[in-house]
C-alpha cells in the first residue's frame, strides 16, 4: 500500500515516514503543496497525508484540486489548526479525516487504517434503497426519482452511512465517530451542517422528506 505524505516540516515528515515504513507501508514525501499535488496526479496512491500550512499551495487548495480528479482518494489532513471551524473548513475542502498536531503516532496509524477500511468496504450491499432514493455502492453514485445527485466525498459517506442504518436512529456522536473517525467537541455543529447539506440535495425538491431529525436523539433515513 502506497501513501503520499505532504509535509513541509522535514523532521515531522521523516518521523511519519519512518513510522509508516516500519508499519509496512510504502511512503513518498513532498515538502510543498505544488509538488504534492503533482505527485498525487502522476502516480497512484492509496492514501494521502496532507499538511494544511504548506508553501506554494496550501493543503485546502491541494485537497480541492485533487477531489476533482480523484474523488475517492482517502485524504487525512494534518495540521496545528484545531478549532471546530478549522476542522469544518478542512472537511468542506474534501478531507476525509483531520488530525491535530501534536499527535501520537499510534493515533495517526489508527486513523490511516480506518480510512483504508472505509475506502475498501469488504461486504457492502451493491445497492442501498430508501423509497425513491438509491445508492449504487459500486459506482458510488446516488439517484433520487431517477435523477443523479452530485455529492462531495464526505456527503456521500454520510448518506451511505444513514442508508446502511435505514429506519434506525443514529446519534450525532455515532455519526461523528463512524463517518469521521473522530470524537468532536460537544459544541461543534459539523454533523448538523452536513446533514443540512444533504437535505438540500436529497429532500429540498421532493414532497416526501427522507432525512428525519429526532430531537435530542439524532437522525435517520425513513422512507
Amino acid at each position: 500500500m502506497k501513501i503520499l505524505v505532504v509535509e513541509d516540516e522535514q523532521k515531522v515528515a521523516a518521523f511519519i515516514r519512518q513510522g509508516l515504513e516500519e508499519a509496512g507501508y510504502q511512503v513518498e514525501v513532498a515538502f510543498d503543496g505544488l509538488n504534492g499535488k503533482r505527485l498525487a496526479e502522476e502516480k497512484r496512491f492509496d492514501l494521502l497525508v496532507l499538511d494544511l500550512l504548506l508553501p506554494g499551495m496550501n493543503g485546502r487548495e491541494v485537497c480541492v484540486a485533487l477531489r476533482k480528479s480523484q474523488p475517492r482518494l482517502p485524504i487525512l489532513m494534518l495540521t496545528a489548526l484545531g478549532t471546530s471551524e478549522d476542522k469544518l473548513a478542512g472537511f468542506e475542502s474534501g478531507a476525509d479525516d483531520y488530525l491535530v498536531k501534536p499527535f501520537e503516532f499510534s493515533e495517526l496509524l489508527a486513523r490511516i487504517k480506518a480510512l483504508v477500511r472505509r475506502s475498501n468496504p469488504a461486504a457492502m450491499e451493491p445497492k442501498l434503497i430508501a423509497g425513491d432514493l438509491e445508492i449504487d455502492t459500486d459506482k458510488k453514485v446516488a439517484i433520487r426519482a431517477g435523477q443523479p445527485i452530485s455529492l462531495t466525498a464526505k456527503e456521500y459517506a454520510l448518506l451511505s452511512y444513514l442508508m446502511q442504518h435505514k429506519g434506525k436512529v443514529v446519534s450525532r456522536q455515532q455519526i461523528a465517530a463512524d463517518v469521521w473517525d473522530i470524537h468532536f467537541d460537544t459544541g461543534t455543529n459539523v454533523v448538523d451542517v452536513y446533514v443540512n447539506f444533504l437535505r438540500k440535495k436529497i429532500d429540498k425538491d421532493h414532497e416526501t422528506k427522507l432525512i428525519q431529525t429526532l430531537i435530542g436523539m439524532g437522525y435517520m433515513i425513513d422512507a
